[in-house]
């Protein structure tokens, strides 16, 4: 089979302009030397897949940092990618048709064979790469099709009987931890979760917003670096407060409480030392000089943030907090040139200390699905997280 996929065409969701998906026949990828061809199993939607395809967001730029339309170069979305190695390049070495792989959909010096490498991958912040691209965000083709080419030191192996659906999520698992890494090396924290002294140390961490990321955040916190102090997760919706409890927060219903009161009561006053802002609502600025502590971390992970006047920072800058904004799944390199911090996602998914199955709210077995997604369920309260899934054959 592998060997006929070459020249010939394979279902794609394509996204043509705003609003305008198409399911449709494009020419399948061949793998260069150093590529594998995926048979894509499993893509998760993201935020970031929805704003695209509202025209809220556009990262494919050309040469002067201006947003190709989509008219112009349509694009397949899915950049939360897992699936089965179809076919291998001539000059891959450490893979057979058959692996499944999660799949880093970031393309940086060490997937170009690029040497020297440039100040970024040689400083482990492999997605700030100066030569990078994304596949599924930058105009690449992403996941949501039946098959990808990309680099094979982008895939990471799955060893073991985990389900496409949850493999799917190592990219926004890599992104918390790389995320909770930047957190841990700002440079000018007075407080951190590591701290020797007890003076410096997070005493308590506020996330808000508990949709998929802050779910993991919450996980992380607790499961992985073993948090043990004060956690609480602000959510207006109960299904997410659920879950956010379940994972080891205290959780904040902000549409019927007080979010800032809730906090000094459970504190004395202090405030917490450590946000995360991961909700993407404007409106959350002109909470956070309330709810922060002076000099504390504020990790803003969330994108969105739409009508909001600047004016709101006022308040935040008078606090001299640190502003930690990380992007990705960024890291250094193991020895064999694959992504490390993937390869850390996905060892927390294989072993169990990362839960994602609870939160997989929606699944969908066809591309054509993929516009519904976005249209309605994205907004109904029973949505926390959809895997496009697709069958043993490469089929949607």
């Amino acid at each position: 089979m592998s060997t006929q996929i070459a020249n010939q065409t394979m279902r794609g969701c394509v996204l043509r302009d705003v609003r305008r998906l198409e399911v449709r026949d494009v020419p399948a990828p061949a793998p260069g030397p150093h590529e594998v061809l995926v048979r894509v199993q499993a893509v998760g939607l993201c935020g970031t897949d929805l704003h695209i395809y509202r025209g809220e967001a556009n990262y494919n730029t050309d040469s002067r940092g201006e947003p190709i339309p989509l008219s112009a170069h349509p694009q397949i979305l899915g950049h939360e990618i897992t699936g089965i190695v179809e076919q291998v390049g001539t000059g891959v070495s450490d893979l057979r048709e058959g692996d499944r792989v999660a799949i880093d959909q970031g393309i940086n010096c060490l997937s170009r064979h690029r040497t020297p490498l440039c100040e970024y991958c040689a400083t482990k912040d492999s997605h700030q790469c100066e030569f990078y691209t994304e596949h599924g965000i930058t105009g690449l083709q992403g996941g949501l099709a039946q098959f990808i080419a990309i680099p094979a030191v982008n895939t990471v192996t799955v060893r073991s009987s985990l389900e496409p659906a949850q493999v799917a999520l190592t990219e926004p698992l890599a992104c918390i931890v790389h995320a909770m890494n930047a957190v841990e090396r700002a440079a000018g924290t007075r407080y951190s979760l590591f701290a020797a002294r007890p003076e410096q140390r997070v005493k308590t961490a506020l996330i808000i917003g508990a949709g998929p990321a802050g779910l993991l955040f919450a996980q992380y916190l607790r499961r992985v670096i073993r948090f043990d102090g004060l956690l609480l997760a602000s959510e207006p919706n109960e299904l997410k407060r659920g879950l956010a409890s379940r994972f080891g927060a205290e959780v904040i219903d902000p549409t019927v409480e007080d979010i800032i009161e809730r906090l000094r009561d459970r504190t004395g006053g202090r405030m917490a030392e450590l946000i995360v802002e991961a909700s993407g609502a404007g409106e959350v600025f002109s909470l956070l000089p309330g709810l922060l502590r002076k000099q504390s971390t504020v990790l803003l992970y969330g994108h969105g943030h739409g009508g909001v006047d600047l004016s709101v920072l006022n308040g935040l800058q008078f606090k001299e907090p640190v502003l930690v904004s990380p992007v990705g799944g960024s890291g250094g390199f193991d020895a064999d040139a694959r992504p490390a911090v993937y390869r850390q996602a996905l060892d927390l998914l294989e072993s169990g200390v990362i839960e994602v199955e609870p939160f997989i709210s929606h699944r969908y077995r066809s591309l054509d699905d993929v516009q519904r997604a976005f249209e309605e369920d994205f907004h109904d309260a029973s949505y926390t997280k959809g895997i496009v899934q697709l069958d043993g054959e490469g089929r949607a």
